[in-house]
Parts: structure tokens; C-alpha cells; sequence
């Protein structure tokens, strides 16, 4: 588990990569068209929608030079603007996680896996 560090007047505040990373799929699955975070099996190359409990495993966190990278691998509902999705996720997750974590966020880059159909009942 890799821990950033931010510098504070008082003292350091340690974060796991996995704090960022979930609190990054919150903010994500709840944007306009995001169904849910995606897993690739390295296996069977599949895409497969992650349940709400595994949101980490399609978000990859990292540092550049002090400066957060986040990448996210989502579907999205049929027939979304698969731009304005990703923009409005790119924007949003960059916002929040630059307001919670204090860190800059350098780039949010997404990954759109697949589609999923809603069932009209």
C-alpha cells in the first residue's frame, strides 16, 4: 500500500493511494452516464462492471512530481455523449479530490471499457 505525504504547518498528513483511489469512484459513479468502475482481466481480456465495494481495483493513483495522476476505467450507459462523460468525470474527479486530499491533481485520464443497456420495464 503506497502513502503520499502532504506537507502542513503543524505536522504531515499520510494517505493511502487507496483513500484517493475510492474516494475518486465515488465521485465518478455518481457523474451523468457512469455506470460503474471497470476490472480488465489481464486472463481473459474482458471488461467486467465492479460492485460498489471493489470501485479501487478499476482506479490507478500515482505521483509526478508531487502532483497526483489518476486513471480510471469506467462504463457507461448506451447511447451517452461518450466526450461529454468523460469530460465532465475528468473535471469533477479532479475538483473533489483536489479539495479533499489538498494535493494538485495533475491529469485524470479515463478509459472507457464498455456499455451496459438499461432494461426499459
Amino acid at each position: 500500500m503506497e502513502i503520499i505525504c502532504t506537507k502542513l504547518a503543524k505536522g504531515d498528513v499520510l494517505i493511502s493511494l487507496d483513500v484517493i483511489a475510492k474516494a475518486a469512484g465515488i465521485v465518478a459513479s455518481g457523474c451523468y452516464g457512469v455506470v460503474g468502475m471497470a476490472y480488465r482481466s489481464k486472463k481473459d481480456e474482458i471488461a467486467n462492471l465492479l460492485k460498489k465495494d471493489s470501485l479501487t481495483k478499476g482506479i490507478k493513483v500515482y505521483c509526478e512530481e508531487d502532483k497526483l495522476a489518476i486513471d480510471m476505467h469506467i462504463i457507461v450507459d448506451y447511447g451517452v455523449n461518450i466526450n461529454a462523460v468523460s469530460t465532465n468525470v475528468m473535471s469533477n474527479v479532479k475538483y473533489h479530490i483536489t479539495n479533499i486530499t489538498g494535493m494538485e491533481v495533475s491529469k485524470v485520464d479515463v478509459f472507457v471499457e464498455g456499455f451496459r443497456l438499461q432494461n426499459k420495464e
